[in-house]
């Protein structure tokens, strides 16, 4: 009885709010594309197998952490490396799971470890925000299941058309990633803490960048991560509300 209490009222039918999922999450999904060819083709590079490299896209499902975990494998890094690499690339999760936690936590097992599974920047750019409706889990499963197969099979096709196409990621695929960001963040600069948040973020991965500090992208994104959070404790934003 809990389950149907938390469904929304926006639709009777759990097929259609699927439905409804899937096309919302259709345009993010062209978006990334090419990042899903990029992932696939790097997968051939770094000397894995296609299977091995779609593998890890249905196994792992993180875009960043994926092209940065194949870029050490290709440079001969160790395991430990790696995962630090991927818990920090990946530590804006823990953000993304506390602030969806009270619309989640009411539902059953089942769906808070699928949801959990299939949360990505793009199904918390629909979804993540608090508002007046009720949760609708069929909608956010439409999202995240769609997104998930789209992304599968893009790593496929990359993988496939690296054994035709040399030197794949030449073509400037790589500036999907921040096409895609770039279309995600800037409709959630909605107080001043986010924006504080972007331009730390912005400014110092250009700056560590052209100083070719290691790890710049991970550094910038935790500075920023606090200067958004000591901005916030300053004039008193709280997330969602507008300034």
């Amino acid at each position: 009885m809990s389950e149907l209490a938390s469904d929304t009222a926006l639709s009777s039918s759990p097929w259609r709010s699927f439905v409804k999922g899937c096309v919302a999450i259709l345009p993010l999904s062209l978006a990334v594309l090419p990042w899903g060819l990029l992932a696939g083709s790097m997968a051939i590079e770094s000397g894995m197998t296609a299977a091995q490299g779609v593998g890890m896209s249905v196994i792992i499902f993180a875009g960043a952490t994926q092209l940065a975990a194949m870029g050490m494998i290709k440079a001969g890094a160790g395991l430990v490396a790696m995962l630090i690499s991927a818990f920090f690339i990946s530590s804006q999760h823990l953000l993304y799971g506390l602030t969806m936690r009270e619309r989640i936590a009411p539902l059953p097992l089942r769906w808070r470890l699928i949801l959990g599974f299939l949360l990505t920047d793009e199904l918390f750019a629909l979804i993540g925000e608090p508002r007046e409706k009720a949760f609708d889990r069929w909608y956010a499963l439409g999202i995240g299941l769609f997104f998930y197969l789209f992304w599968i099979a893009s790593t496929l096709a990359g993988a496939v058309a690296a054994t035709q196409i040399e030197d794949l990621g030449s073509y400037g695929l790589d500036f999907s990633i921040a096409a895609t960001f770039i279309v995600i963040v800037v409709p959630l600069i909605k107080n001043l803490p986010t924006l504080v948040c972007v331009l730390t973020a912005l400014i110092l991965s250009v700056v560590l960048g052209y100083f070719q500090v290691p790890s710049s992208l991970i550094i910038a994104g935790v500075i920023a991560m606090f200067a958004g959070l000591i901005t916030s404790l300053i004039v008193g934003d709280k997330p969602g509300e507008k300034s």
